[in-house]
């Protein structure tokens, strides 16, 4: 499945005030970076995956509509899968950005591959 090109473009406006923002395509959808580190990803299975501080993730998976994220069959602390049906208003997209955001600018900076 495509990742959701209309997400993706809500995702660009919640990032247009971030400096040194790129994309790059990963994990089967979208990824948005800051300094070179995922804030989110648009997911090319609906909805988000979202980094979030590593001592966080039990607190931000009793949120509705959430999960841990598996990859290759590991549970991947950190990372977040979040449903479609919770990123619907700009309300909602805009609090797992800025999560996700939040956490990107206290990782050091690495090499990005395309500015926007």
């Amino acid at each position: 499945m495509a990742y959701d090109t209309e997400l993706a473009d809500r995702v660009r406006e919640q990032l247009a005030g971030e400096s040194a923002v790129s994309e790059q395509a990963m994990f089967g959808g979208l990824a948005f970076l800051l300094r070179g580190n995922m804030v989110v990803a648009v997911s090319g299975q609906g909805g988000l995956l979202v980094r979030v501080p590593p001592e966080e993730t039990e607190r931000v998976l009793s949120k509705p509509h959430t999960a841990l994220t598996e990859m290759g069959g590991r549970r991947m602390t950190g990372w977040v899968r979040v449903a479609p049906e919770e990123v619907k208003t700009s309300r909602q997209l805009s609090s797992w950005v800025k999560l996700g955001a939040g956490y990107a600018r206290t990782l050091p900076a690495k090499g990005t591959k395309r500015n926007h």
